[in-house]
């Protein structure tokens, strides 16, 4: 690690920090909301690298005095005492400093967006859409977990239930930061709820992760839009409603097609709809610059191909297996059960493995 850049870097930050309390008090800052609000989260993070800091120098401060007293007592316990704390500050830095450049390292810039996802069924048939029904509960109690708020745009069933496809918003703190590593081609190995000889199939459905779009992020022209409006349907394709509530948007340049059925009104699912072609217009100019990186970034994991299978649920071994990491967990139901995060955490720490090595502080 680069000491002199790193120690340069928490120089100019503890300055910031002070800086930034002081702001967070001042009557004019907590008249302006958004002023306000930007500050505090910048006043989190400096918080973070500034106990992070004090740590590492008490750390260095106590293996000076361990060393000088090493040099120049002659008690033997008092040595002895004095190389053990060597021993433990020398083992303690390296871990500060890597953790303090991980606080560092430049946000990713959608990270704080808000997500939407999709899934859809892949190979497998109806035992697909079952799995991508599962996978939908799944996410529901991660998401419940963490006190987000998920709201489902629009759904297509299967024929012995599950979903073909379904649309959905998250909404919270951080969203697409942690959701985006669920990105790609989820396969799962098990005895269908269909197969009457007990034999395994191997089915799979894609999950598509998408930072929501602002206006201000994508221009949309009505003049490039076909709307039409249908009868909204619910579980069992029963009509939710007789009036025409239901939208359809093509957005004729791109070819792209969003619907919503979820609300009664008109109106507000249309509002929805073009929240969702926004942000798949967004994803798309995104997709292109990400692949450019790409080829410098190619440890990353959340940027993959969407087409990639990326993970196994193999339930006759109880096991999850992500390939990206080589990362597997011997308890699938957990993770069936909403417990992402120490998946989200491994795949987490790879990345910013690789952002540290590519920003050259390892």
């Amino acid at each position: 690690m680069n000491l002199a850049k790193l120690e340069g870097y928490l120089s100019t930050l503890e300055n910031r920090f002070h800086e930034v309390a002081l702001l967070i008090t001042d009557p004019e800052v907590l008249a302006d909301e958004k002023r306000y609000v930007k500050l505090s989260k910048e006043y989190k993070h400096l918080e973070q690298l500034h106990k992070k800091n004090e740590q590492y120098q008490q750390t260095q401060a106590q293996l000076a005095e361990a060393e000088e007293i090493l040099a120049n007592e002659k008690d033997e316990e008092m040595r002895l005492l004095a190389k053990e704390q060597i021993t433990s500050s020398k083992d303690a830095l390296p871990e500060l400093e890597k953790e303090i450049a991980l606080l560092l390292l430049p946000d990713e810039p959608d990270d704080d967006r808000n997500a939407i996802m999709e899934i859809r069924a892949g190979t497998g048939g109806d035992e697909a859409a079952l799995f991508a029904r599962d996978l939908f509960k799944m996410y529901s109690r991660f998401i419940e977990s963490k006190g987000w708020k998920l709201s489902i745009t629009d759904f297509a069933e299967g024929s012995l239930g599950g979903y073909k496809e379904i649309v959905f918003t998250v909404e919270g703190d951080g969203v697409y930061g942690i959701l985006k590593y669920e990105s790609g081609v989820h396969r799962v190995q098990r005895v269908p709820e269909t197969e009457t000889q007990g034999r395994i199939h191997t089915s799979a459905a894609t999950v598509a992760v998408f930072p929501e779009a602002d206006e201000v992020d994508v221009e949309i022209k009505d003049s490039d839009l076909r709307i039409d409006t249908f009868c909204s349907s619910g579980a069992g394709g029963q009509s939710v409603n007789t009036t025409y509530s239901a939208v359809r948007i093509v957005h004729i340049p791109t070819g792209i097609v969003v619907q919503c059925q979820d609300e009664r009104s008109q109106l507000k699912n249309k509002a929805k709809a073009l929240a969702e072609l926004r942000t798949r217009i967004y994803d798309m100019e995104r997709q292109k610059v990400e692949e450019e990186k790409a080829q410098s970034r190619k440890t990353m994991v959340s940027t993959g191909d969407r087409s990639a299978k990326i993970r196994t649920y193999n339930f006759p071994q109880g096991r999850v297996t992500d390939h990206r990491i080589g990362l597997t967990i011997h308890n699938l139901s957990a993770v069936l059960d909403g417990e992402l995060q120490p998946i989200i955490d491994a795949l987490a720490m790879e990345e910013n493995s690789s952002r540290l090595a590519e920003v050259a502080l390892l």
